[in-house]
């Protein structure tokens, strides 16, 4: 199970090759929103990876409310975009699985995005550097503690991770406080999944969320650093 904000929620679950794998990550919310709802189901996933870029943006207090009911619907909460997807297999044949591999593959054969993103990335790196998200992060690190004790309680295990940003939004004032703040908290290298990827293949639509492209290249990425995380488990 990912949990995360926007740019996770790019990872969509076809990108991945792992299955019953699932995306609970939600644009424009926190990763500790996702975090709360699975930890309140009866039954946990064996891994859930948190996202560790966004966590500006306390907990949705009505969507974790919403779906922690004991009569909640138990589709293990797929993102929004799992119910049109499921609307869209009654009026369409769904691809094979063997065809979105192929489509992955040709998308990863192609050269890297030559989309000039600089005024849309100037934009975020204004906002990220206007940021000073110290007191939410830290509160929202302690929570991602008491959680992760819980669960792993429970028999989960909970990774985190970071996805990369552009260079400049990398080195903005938001990123640094909350990386500097996240990695404090949690210092032990085994608890974070590694993201070990060119980051010259990479291109970002807006500096911050990664381009299709290369969000496909990172779940692979992600992939094989699971297999190994699940292998010392």
């Amino acid at each position: 199970m990912l949990v995360g904000s926007s740019i996770t929620f790019r990872l969509k679950e076809e990108y991945f090759a792992t299955p019953k794998l699932r995306n609970l990550a939600l644009a424009g919310g926190s990763p500790l929103t996702g975090l709360e709802i699975v930890a309140n189901q009866p039954q946990l996933p064996s891994f859930i990876l948190v996202e560790a870029n966004v966590l500006a943006r306390q907990a949705d207090a009505a969507l974790v409310e919403r779906y922690s009911r004991g009569d909640a619907e138990p589709l293990f909460f797929r993102p929004i975009r799992a119910a049109v997807a499921a609307y869209e297999q009654r009026l369409h044949t769904p691809l094979t699985h063997e065809q979105v591999s192929l489509e992955l593959r040709r998308l990863v054969a192609q050269p890297p995005s030559d989309f000039d993103s600089r005024v849309y990335a100037d934009r975020a790196l204004q906002q990220f550097n206007a940021e000073d998200p110290t007191d939410t992060v830290q509160s929202n690190a302690k929570r991602i503690g008491e959680l992760m004790r819980i669960v792993e309680q429970r028999g989960a295990r909970v990774l985190l991770f970071e996805l990369p940003y552009s260079e400049p939004i990398e080195g903005s004032r938001s990123a640094a406080i909350t990386r500097e703040i996240i990695h404090a908290a949690f210092p032990d290298s085994n608890r974070w999944l590694s993201i070990d990827v060119n980051r010259h293949e990479l291109r970002w639509a807006d500096g911050v969320h990664l381009d299709e492209r290369s969000a496909v290249i990172v779940a692979r990425v992600m992939e094989r650093a699971l297999a190994s995380a699940r292998a010392v488990k």
